[in-house]
């Protein structure tokens, strides 16, 4: 059974049709890519899934499960997390506060300890910033721990988002373009780390990007949309070598 699946999804505003008839698939530990050209849809499809926006038509479902009348919060709790195109991170927080910001669902004392700041509490908060710390060091971020995150230099930034999405114990993590604004040194170190998440954490991988070269490095299977509707699907070489996509990338030829 697929971990997630989409059935004639779509989504309109007003005259628009943003998503249109979208169909796939993505199994457990699987590593997705979804690209296209600019206005395709792609961040579309992303707020669909989690629950930003509301399809105007179609299933989503998810561990075998709907999820179209799930909140944001829901879908989060039920095992599904992303980071955005912009970074969304607690700027002038610590790195370490932003990761414990989404081990909150760890909490395991009540508000009552937290107010009167129990042995309970102290050995609950003791967990959570061990375990925010554990996370830091598979992106070698533990040396930042106490620096504000406004403090970072850009790719770190783009790890610690990675990094408090994985916090809230997802079975899939959507990445919408984590290279942009990458130098080709940390896009290298991105794809590495890419990797490294999905085995360490058997999950699934639903990547958006415009880099060809991390895509086709690191996606098993990719689907190209374009103007709300896919294109294509297969192997990064399918993909690559498919007419309909030279086409909608570099324009048809006269």
């Amino acid at each position: 059974m697929a971990l997630l699946k989409t059935e004639g999804l779509g989504i309109q505003f007003g005259g628009l049709k943003a998503v249109d008839e979208f169909n796939f698939e993505i199994d457990k530990n699987q590593l997705f890519g979804l690209i296209g050209p600019n206005g395709a849809g792609k961040t579309t499809v992303f707020n669909l899934l989690t629950g930003v926006y509301k399809p105007t038509s179609g299933q989503i479902t998810f561990d075998g499960k709907s999820i179209l009348k799930m909140s944001p919060t829901q879908i989060t709790q039920f095992g599904i997390a992303r980071t955005f195109q912009n970074i969304r991170l607690f700027k002038n927080m610590s790195v370490i506060d932003n990761v414990k910001v989404g081990l909150h669902h760890s909490q395991n004392y009540s508000l009552i300890a937290s107010v009167l700041h129990t042995p309970n509490y102290y050995k609950g908060e003791e967990a959570i910033e061990e375990m925010a710390l554990s996370l830091l060091r598979v992106f070698d971020l533990d040396q930042y721990a106490q620096v504000k995150a406004n403090n970072l230099p850009y790719g770190k930034q783009r790890k610690l988002e990675i990094a408090r999405a994985l916090a809230t114990s997802p079975k899939l993590l959507l990445l919408d373009e984590p290279a942009a604004g990458m130098n080709p040194t940390e896009t290298a170190e991105l794809m590495e780390t890419i990797k490294i998440v999905r085995e360490k954490f058997s999950i699934a991988i639903l990547l958006i990007e415009h880099d060809m070269k991390l895509v086709m490095g690191i996606c098993e299977k990719i689907a190209v949309l374009n103007f709300g509707t896919v294109l294509a699907f297969g192997t990064p070489d399918e993909i690559k070598n498919n007419p309909d996509v030279i086409a909608a990338y570099l324009g048809d030829e006269e």
